[in-house]
Protein backbone atom coordinates (compact mmCIF):
# COMPACT_ATOMS: atom_id res chain seq x y z
CA UNK A 1 0.00 0.00 0.00
CA UNK A 2 1.32 3.54 -0.74
CA UNK A 3 2.61 5.87 1.72
CA UNK A 4 1.00 9.35 2.29
CA UNK A 5 4.10 10.77 1.65
CA UNK A 6 5.22 9.37 -1.84
CA UNK A 7 1.07 10.26 -3.03
CA UNK A 8 0.60 12.63 -5.48
CA UNK A 9 -3.42 13.21 -6.02
CA UNK A 10 -5.04 15.63 -8.91
CA UNK A 11 -8.25 16.82 -9.25
CA UNK A 12 -9.45 18.08 -12.70
CA UNK A 13 -12.72 19.96 -12.12
CA UNK A 14 -14.32 20.42 -15.13
CA UNK A 15 -17.90 21.61 -16.47
CA UNK A 16 -19.23 18.14 -17.32
CA UNK A 17 -16.94 15.55 -14.88
CA UNK A 18 -14.57 15.82 -12.05
CA UNK A 19 -11.74 13.76 -12.42
CA UNK A 20 -9.12 12.56 -9.99
CA UNK A 21 -6.02 10.37 -10.46
CA UNK A 22 -4.02 9.61 -7.90
CA UNK A 23 0.16 8.79 -8.61
CA UNK A 24 2.81 7.30 -6.25
CA UNK A 25 6.23 8.65 -6.86
CA UNK A 26 8.51 5.75 -6.34
CA UNK A 27 12.36 5.85 -5.37
CA UNK A 28 13.80 5.94 -9.07
CA UNK A 29 11.57 9.22 -10.00
CA UNK A 30 9.01 7.05 -11.88
CA UNK A 31 5.24 7.98 -11.66
CA UNK A 32 2.72 4.92 -11.12
CA UNK A 33 -0.93 5.34 -11.15
CA UNK A 34 -2.80 3.41 -8.37
CA UNK A 35 -6.08 5.03 -8.22
CA UNK A 36 -8.55 7.18 -10.17
CA UNK A 37 -11.77 8.49 -9.97
CA UNK A 38 -14.38 10.18 -11.73
CA UNK A 39 -18.24 11.83 -11.03
CA UNK A 40 -20.45 13.89 -13.25
CA UNK A 41 -20.23 17.49 -12.37
CA UNK A 42 -23.54 19.57 -11.53
CA UNK A 43 -22.08 22.93 -10.04
CA UNK A 44 -19.75 24.42 -13.26
CA UNK A 45 -20.73 26.56 -15.66
CA UNK A 46 -18.06 27.18 -18.70
CA UNK A 47 -15.00 26.34 -16.48
CA UNK A 48 -16.51 28.74 -13.25
CA UNK A 49 -18.33 27.36 -9.76
CA UNK A 50 -22.08 27.80 -9.87
CA UNK A 51 -23.19 25.81 -6.92
CA UNK A 52 -21.26 25.44 -4.44
CA UNK A 53 -22.91 21.97 -2.72
CA UNK A 54 -23.55 20.70 -6.74
CA UNK A 55 -19.25 21.10 -6.59
CA UNK A 56 -18.54 19.54 -3.81
CA UNK A 57 -20.54 16.70 -3.99
CA UNK A 58 -19.59 15.79 -7.27
CA UNK A 59 -15.95 16.08 -5.90
CA UNK A 60 -16.49 13.93 -2.58
CA UNK A 61 -18.04 11.23 -5.09
CA UNK A 62 -14.72 11.83 -7.23
CA UNK A 63 -12.10 11.13 -4.45
CA UNK A 64 -14.01 8.65 -3.06
CA UNK A 65 -13.66 6.24 -5.88
CA UNK A 66 -9.67 7.03 -6.05
CA UNK A 67 -9.59 6.59 -2.61
CA UNK A 68 -10.96 3.24 -2.90
CA UNK A 69 -9.28 2.20 -5.80
CA UNK A 70 -5.83 3.27 -4.10
CA UNK A 71 -6.28 1.67 -0.83
CA UNK A 72 -5.71 5.25 1.23
CA UNK A 73 -7.15 8.30 1.85
CA UNK A 74 -6.58 11.93 -0.23
CA UNK A 75 -5.37 14.72 2.14
CA UNK A 76 -3.72 16.97 -0.60
CA UNK A 77 -4.33 17.65 -4.38
CA UNK A 78 -2.91 20.15 -6.80
CA UNK A 79 -6.03 21.35 -8.16
CA UNK A 80 -6.99 22.88 -11.87
CA UNK A 81 -8.54 26.04 -12.75
CA UNK A 82 -10.34 27.39 -15.83
CA UNK A 83 -12.64 29.67 -17.41
CA UNK A 84 -12.48 32.15 -19.40
CA UNK A 85 -11.37 34.76 -16.53
CA UNK A 86 -7.78 33.09 -17.55
CA UNK A 87 -5.39 35.62 -18.85
CA UNK A 88 -2.10 35.58 -19.64
CA UNK A 89 0.94 37.72 -21.09
CA UNK A 90 4.94 37.45 -21.82
CA UNK A 91 6.90 40.35 -19.01
CA UNK A 92 10.90 40.67 -19.21
CA UNK A 93 12.97 41.96 -15.97
CA UNK A 94 16.67 42.81 -15.69
CA UNK A 95 18.79 43.40 -12.88
CA UNK A 96 22.83 43.33 -11.71
CA UNK A 97 24.64 40.21 -11.25
CA UNK A 98 25.92 40.31 -8.02
CA UNK A 99 29.54 39.21 -7.86
CA UNK A 100 29.81 38.50 -11.59
CA UNK A 101 28.41 35.55 -11.62
CA UNK A 102 24.73 34.54 -11.61
CA UNK A 103 22.82 32.72 -8.16
CA UNK A 104 20.03 31.59 -7.24
CA UNK A 105 19.37 35.07 -6.02
CA UNK A 106 20.19 36.66 -8.69
CA UNK A 107 17.52 34.62 -10.35
CA UNK A 108 15.03 35.05 -7.56
CA UNK A 109 15.57 38.79 -8.43
CA UNK A 110 15.09 39.11 -12.01
CA UNK A 111 12.19 36.65 -11.61
CA UNK A 112 10.93 39.39 -8.94
CA UNK A 113 11.36 41.95 -11.80
CA UNK A 114 9.63 40.28 -14.42
CA UNK A 115 6.45 39.69 -12.39
CA UNK A 116 5.95 43.59 -11.36
CA UNK A 117 3.27 44.14 -13.72
CA UNK A 118 0.13 45.71 -13.04
CA UNK A 119 -2.67 43.02 -11.63
CA UNK A 120 -6.51 44.61 -11.14
CA UNK A 121 -7.78 44.21 -7.71
CA UNK A 122 -9.99 41.30 -8.56
CA UNK A 123 -6.90 39.18 -10.44
CA UNK A 124 -3.91 37.67 -8.75
CA UNK A 125 -1.38 35.54 -10.56
CA UNK A 126 -1.15 32.33 -10.71
CA UNK A 127 2.23 31.27 -12.40
CA UNK A 128 5.21 33.18 -13.76
CA UNK A 129 6.85 30.59 -16.10
CA UNK A 130 10.50 31.33 -17.05
CA UNK A 131 10.85 31.28 -21.09
CA UNK A 132 14.52 31.48 -21.06
CA UNK A 133 17.12 34.27 -19.66
CA UNK A 134 20.01 36.61 -21.22
CA UNK A 135 23.14 37.34 -20.06
CA UNK A 136 24.93 40.54 -21.20
CA UNK A 137 22.96 40.59 -24.84
CA UNK A 138 23.41 36.69 -24.98
CA UNK A 139 19.69 34.91 -25.75
CA UNK A 140 18.69 31.49 -24.98
CA UNK A 141 20.21 30.97 -21.62
CA UNK A 142 17.75 27.51 -20.34
CA UNK A 143 19.95 27.24 -16.88
CA UNK A 144 22.39 30.80 -16.41
CA UNK A 145 23.57 29.59 -12.45
CA UNK A 146 27.05 30.01 -12.63
CA UNK A 147 27.50 32.09 -15.87
CA UNK A 148 30.03 35.07 -15.73
CA UNK A 149 28.32 38.23 -16.79
CA UNK A 150 27.00 41.81 -15.94
CA UNK A 151 23.41 42.06 -16.70
CA UNK A 152 20.95 39.13 -16.09
CA UNK A 153 17.55 39.40 -18.19
CA UNK A 154 14.49 37.24 -17.73
CA UNK A 155 11.56 36.33 -19.94
CA UNK A 156 8.60 35.24 -18.41
CA UNK A 157 4.94 33.68 -19.14
CA UNK A 158 2.35 35.41 -16.30
CA UNK A 159 -0.74 33.46 -16.28
CA UNK A 160 -3.23 35.02 -14.31
CA UNK A 161 -7.00 34.59 -12.84
CA UNK A 162 -9.92 36.00 -11.11
CA UNK A 163 -9.40 35.92 -7.02
CA UNK A 164 -13.11 34.60 -6.43
CA UNK A 165 -13.00 32.03 -9.13
CA UNK A 166 -9.72 30.80 -7.56
CA UNK A 167 -11.37 31.19 -3.69
CA UNK A 168 -14.39 29.25 -4.73
CA UNK A 169 -12.31 25.89 -6.07
CA UNK A 170 -10.63 25.99 -2.89
CA UNK A 171 -13.34 26.69 -1.08
CA UNK A 172 -15.32 23.44 -2.49
CA UNK A 173 -11.74 21.65 -2.08
CA UNK A 174 -11.76 22.21 1.77
CA UNK A 175 -15.21 21.38 1.99
CA UNK A 176 -14.54 17.86 1.01
CA UNK A 177 -12.01 17.84 4.13
CA UNK A 178 -8.70 18.58 0.84
CA UNK A 179 -5.89 20.81 1.28
CA UNK A 180 -5.36 22.44 -1.89
CA UNK A 181 -1.25 22.54 -2.26
CA UNK A 182 -1.48 24.32 -6.06
CA UNK A 183 -3.79 25.68 -8.48
CA UNK A 184 -2.34 24.70 -11.82
CA UNK A 185 -4.17 26.45 -15.45
CA UNK A 186 -5.78 24.49 -17.17
CA UNK A 187 -3.70 24.93 -20.50
CA UNK A 188 -0.47 23.80 -18.07
CA UNK A 189 -2.01 20.77 -16.61
CA UNK A 190 -2.96 19.55 -20.36
CA UNK A 191 -0.01 20.15 -21.66
CA UNK A 192 1.83 18.62 -19.13
CA UNK A 193 -0.08 15.06 -19.33
CA UNK A 194 0.24 14.91 -23.32
CA UNK A 195 3.56 17.15 -24.75
CA UNK A 196 6.80 15.26 -25.57
CA UNK A 197 9.92 17.85 -24.88
CA UNK A 198 10.42 17.34 -28.90
CA UNK A 199 6.86 18.51 -29.68
CA UNK A 200 7.39 21.85 -27.04
CA UNK A 201 11.19 22.24 -28.61
CA UNK A 202 9.67 22.88 -32.13
CA UNK A 203 6.19 24.38 -31.56
CA UNK A 204 3.42 23.03 -30.59
CA UNK A 205 -0.48 23.78 -29.56
CA UNK A 206 -2.00 21.59 -27.48
CA UNK A 207 -6.19 22.29 -27.06
CA UNK A 208 -8.09 20.85 -24.47
CA UNK A 209 -11.85 20.72 -25.74
CA UNK A 210 -13.63 20.03 -22.57
CA UNK A 211 -17.74 20.29 -21.64
CA UNK A 212 -17.83 24.44 -21.41
CA UNK A 213 -14.20 25.45 -22.22
CA UNK A 214 -11.25 24.67 -24.34
CA UNK A 215 -8.22 25.57 -23.58
CA UNK A 216 -5.00 26.47 -25.17
CA UNK A 217 -1.27 26.74 -25.00
CA UNK A 218 1.72 26.78 -27.04
CA UNK A 219 4.75 26.14 -26.76
CA UNK A 220 7.73 26.89 -28.64
CA UNK A 221 11.41 26.18 -27.74
CA UNK A 222 10.60 24.51 -25.02
CA UNK A 223 8.92 26.65 -23.27
CA UNK A 224 5.23 27.97 -22.75
CA UNK A 225 4.28 30.99 -24.96
CA UNK A 226 0.86 31.22 -24.97
CA UNK A 227 -2.25 30.65 -22.72
CA UNK A 228 -5.84 31.20 -23.52
CA UNK A 229 -9.65 29.70 -22.25
CA UNK A 230 -12.47 30.08 -24.76
CA UNK A 231 -15.85 29.66 -23.04
CA UNK A 232 -17.20 26.92 -25.96
CA UNK A 233 -16.70 23.56 -25.38
CA UNK A 234 -18.28 20.15 -26.04
CA UNK A 235 -21.59 21.17 -24.24
CA UNK A 236 -22.51 23.43 -27.22
CA UNK A 237 -22.34 20.76 -29.70
CA UNK A 238 -24.80 18.24 -27.44
CA UNK A 239 -27.27 21.70 -27.36
CA UNK A 240 -26.70 21.75 -31.35
CA UNK A 241 -27.69 18.12 -31.42
CA UNK A 242 -30.56 18.67 -28.71
CA UNK A 243 -32.00 21.44 -31.22
CA UNK A 244 -31.28 20.17 -35.01
CA UNK A 245 -32.73 16.54 -34.16
CA UNK A 246 -35.41 17.80 -31.41
CA UNK A 247 -34.57 15.75 -28.70
CA UNK A 248 -33.93 15.98 -24.93
CA UNK A 249 -30.41 16.83 -23.64
CA UNK A 250 -29.76 13.66 -21.87
CA UNK A 251 -30.30 11.86 -24.88
CA UNK A 252 -28.33 14.38 -26.88
CA UNK A 253 -25.40 13.94 -24.90
CA UNK A 254 -25.96 9.92 -25.35
CA UNK A 255 -25.97 10.21 -29.14
CA UNK A 256 -23.18 12.14 -29.04
CA UNK A 257 -21.07 10.19 -27.01
CA UNK A 258 -22.00 6.83 -29.03
CA UNK A 259 -22.80 7.65 -32.73
CA UNK A 260 -20.90 11.38 -33.22
CA UNK A 261 -18.84 11.95 -36.09
CA UNK A 262 -17.18 15.60 -36.69
CA UNK A 263 -16.51 14.77 -40.58
CA UNK A 264 -19.50 14.43 -42.31
CA UNK A 265 -18.08 13.33 -45.23
CA UNK A 266 -16.70 10.04 -43.62
CA UNK A 267 -20.29 8.92 -43.09
CA UNK A 268 -22.44 6.83 -44.97
CA UNK A 269 -26.22 7.69 -45.42
CA UNK A 270 -27.09 4.19 -45.08
CA UNK A 271 -26.13 4.25 -41.42
CA UNK A 272 -28.82 5.17 -38.79
CA UNK A 273 -29.63 6.27 -35.08
CA UNK A 274 -32.49 6.16 -33.27
CA UNK A 275 -33.37 9.12 -31.82
CA UNK A 276 -35.84 9.89 -28.65
CA UNK A 277 -38.53 12.24 -28.90
CA UNK A 278 -39.68 15.01 -26.65
CA UNK A 279 -43.22 15.10 -25.25
CA UNK A 280 -43.94 11.37 -25.93
CA UNK A 281 -43.84 11.15 -29.40
CA UNK A 282 -42.30 7.69 -30.52
CA UNK A 283 -38.55 8.08 -30.95
CA UNK A 284 -37.85 8.41 -34.54
CA UNK A 285 -34.91 6.63 -36.85
CA UNK A 286 -32.58 9.28 -39.17
CA UNK A 287 -29.26 9.00 -40.62
CA UNK A 288 -26.09 9.31 -39.18
CA UNK A 289 -25.26 12.03 -42.17
CA UNK A 290 -27.84 14.33 -40.55
CA UNK A 291 -26.45 14.58 -36.98
CA UNK A 292 -22.30 14.34 -38.85
CA UNK A 293 -24.25 17.64 -40.39
CA UNK A 294 -25.02 19.38 -37.12
CA UNK A 295 -22.09 18.05 -35.72
CA UNK A 296 -19.34 19.58 -37.98
CA UNK A 297 -20.09 23.31 -38.58
CA UNK A 298 -19.78 23.35 -35.03
CA UNK A 299 -16.53 21.86 -34.70
CA UNK A 300 -15.10 24.30 -37.18
CA UNK A 301 -16.42 27.07 -35.56
CA UNK A 302 -14.69 25.89 -32.69
CA UNK A 303 -11.11 25.42 -34.41
CA UNK A 304 -11.86 28.91 -35.51
CA UNK A 305 -11.70 30.65 -32.96
CA UNK A 306 -8.71 29.15 -31.75
CA UNK A 307 -6.90 29.77 -35.12
CA UNK A 308 -8.00 33.57 -34.75
CA UNK A 309 -6.60 33.66 -31.27
CA UNK A 310 -3.39 32.31 -32.41
CA UNK A 311 -3.64 34.83 -35.27
CA UNK A 312 -4.48 37.79 -32.77
CA UNK A 313 -1.24 36.56 -30.21
CA UNK A 314 0.99 36.51 -33.23
CA UNK A 315 1.35 33.16 -32.29
CA UNK A 316 0.08 30.86 -35.59
CA UNK A 317 3.35 30.86 -36.87
CA UNK A 318 6.19 28.31 -36.23
CA UNK A 319 3.76 25.40 -34.97
CA UNK A 320 6.32 22.79 -36.13
CA UNK A 321 4.42 19.52 -34.33
CA UNK A 322 1.14 20.92 -35.41
CA UNK A 323 -1.62 20.77 -32.88
CA UNK A 324 -2.31 17.83 -29.70
CA UNK A 325 -6.10 17.86 -29.55
CA UNK A 326 -7.08 16.50 -25.82
CA UNK A 327 -10.11 16.16 -23.59
CA UNK A 328 -13.32 14.65 -23.61
CA UNK A 329 -14.20 15.82 -26.52
CA UNK A 330 -11.52 14.73 -28.38
CA UNK A 331 -12.40 11.39 -28.50
CA UNK A 332 -14.84 12.18 -31.06
CA UNK A 333 -14.22 10.45 -34.72
CA UNK A 334 -13.25 13.12 -37.67
CA UNK A 335 -12.21 15.87 -35.48
CA UNK A 336 -8.65 15.40 -36.19
CA UNK A 337 -9.38 15.64 -39.72
CA UNK A 338 -11.55 18.57 -39.26
CA UNK A 339 -8.79 20.40 -37.55
CA UNK A 340 -6.06 19.41 -40.25
CA UNK A 341 -8.14 21.40 -42.92
CA UNK A 342 -8.97 24.52 -40.54
CA UNK A 343 -5.24 24.95 -39.69
CA UNK A 344 -3.24 22.73 -42.63
CA UNK A 345 -1.09 21.83 -39.92
CA UNK A 346 -0.38 18.50 -38.69
CA UNK A 347 -3.23 17.11 -35.95
CA UNK A 348 -3.31 13.98 -33.35
CA UNK A 349 -4.86 13.03 -30.20
CA UNK A 350 -3.27 13.96 -26.98
CA UNK A 351 -3.36 10.90 -24.43
CA UNK A 352 -1.55 11.27 -20.87
CA UNK A 353 1.81 9.68 -20.88
CA UNK A 354 5.10 9.62 -18.52
CA UNK A 355 3.44 7.91 -16.46
CA UNK A 356 3.28 4.04 -15.14
CA UNK A 357 0.68 1.68 -13.18
CA UNK A 358 -2.86 1.51 -13.94
CA UNK A 359 -2.27 3.09 -17.29
CA UNK A 360 -4.92 1.74 -19.22
CA UNK A 361 -7.33 4.04 -17.41
CA UNK A 362 -6.00 6.79 -18.02
CA UNK A 363 -4.99 6.81 -21.48
CA UNK A 364 -8.01 8.57 -22.72
CA UNK A 365 -8.14 11.93 -24.09
CA UNK A 366 -10.33 13.34 -21.43
CA UNK A 367 -7.86 12.11 -18.46
CA UNK A 368 -4.50 14.50 -20.10
CA UNK A 369 -5.69 17.37 -16.97
CA UNK A 370 -5.85 14.73 -13.88
CA UNK A 371 -2.19 12.74 -15.35
CA UNK A 372 -0.59 16.37 -15.71
CA UNK A 373 -1.84 17.36 -12.27
CA UNK A 374 0.15 14.36 -11.20
CA UNK A 375 3.12 14.77 -12.78
CA UNK A 376 3.51 18.13 -11.94
CA UNK A 377 2.78 17.81 -8.27
CA UNK A 378 5.58 15.07 -8.90
CA UNK A 379 7.95 17.73 -9.90
CA UNK A 380 7.35 20.63 -7.70
CA UNK A 381 7.59 17.63 -4.73
CA UNK A 382 10.72 17.07 -6.01
CA UNK A 383 11.87 20.79 -6.47
CA UNK A 384 10.69 21.75 -2.44
CA UNK A 385 13.37 19.05 -0.90
CA UNK A 386 16.23 20.19 -2.85
CA UNK A 387 15.47 23.74 -0.95
CA UNK A 388 18.89 24.46 0.79
CA UNK A 389 17.20 25.22 4.02
CA UNK A 390 15.37 27.94 5.91
CA UNK A 391 15.57 31.15 5.42
CA UNK A 392 15.13 33.29 2.26
CA UNK A 393 18.02 32.22 0.13
CA UNK A 394 17.22 28.33 0.82
CA UNK A 395 13.34 29.66 -0.60
CA UNK A 396 15.25 30.63 -3.52
CA UNK A 397 17.21 28.26 -4.23
CA UNK A 398 14.04 26.03 -4.14
CA UNK A 399 12.19 27.75 -6.44
CA UNK A 400 14.71 28.29 -8.54
CA UNK A 401 15.06 24.15 -8.56
CA UNK A 402 11.20 23.85 -9.10
CA UNK A 403 11.18 26.40 -12.11
CA UNK A 404 14.05 24.15 -13.56
CA UNK A 405 12.93 20.82 -12.65
CA UNK A 406 9.07 21.94 -14.01
CA UNK A 407 10.30 23.59 -17.37
CA UNK A 408 13.70 22.94 -18.71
Amino acid sequence: MPTNSSLIAGLDIGTSAIKVAVGERKADGRVDIVGVGTAPSRGLRKGMVINIEGTVSAISRAISQAETMAGCEINNVFATISGSHLRSQNSDGIVGIKGKEVSAFDIERVIEAAKAVAVPLDREILHVIPQEFVIDEQDGVKDPIGISGVRLEARVHIVTGGIANAQNLVKCANRCGLTVQDIVAAPLASGRGVLSQEEQELGVCVVDIGGGTTSVGVYQAGSIKYTSVLGIGGNHITNDIAAGLRTPLAAAERIKCEHATALAASVSKSDTVEVPSVGGRSPRVLSKSVLAEIIEPRVMEIFGLIQRELVKAGCDDGLTSGLVITGGTAAMPGLAQVAEQVFNLPVRKGEPTGVAGLVDLVKGPEHAGAVGLVLHGANSTEAGRASSGPGRMGRAVGRVVGWFTEHF
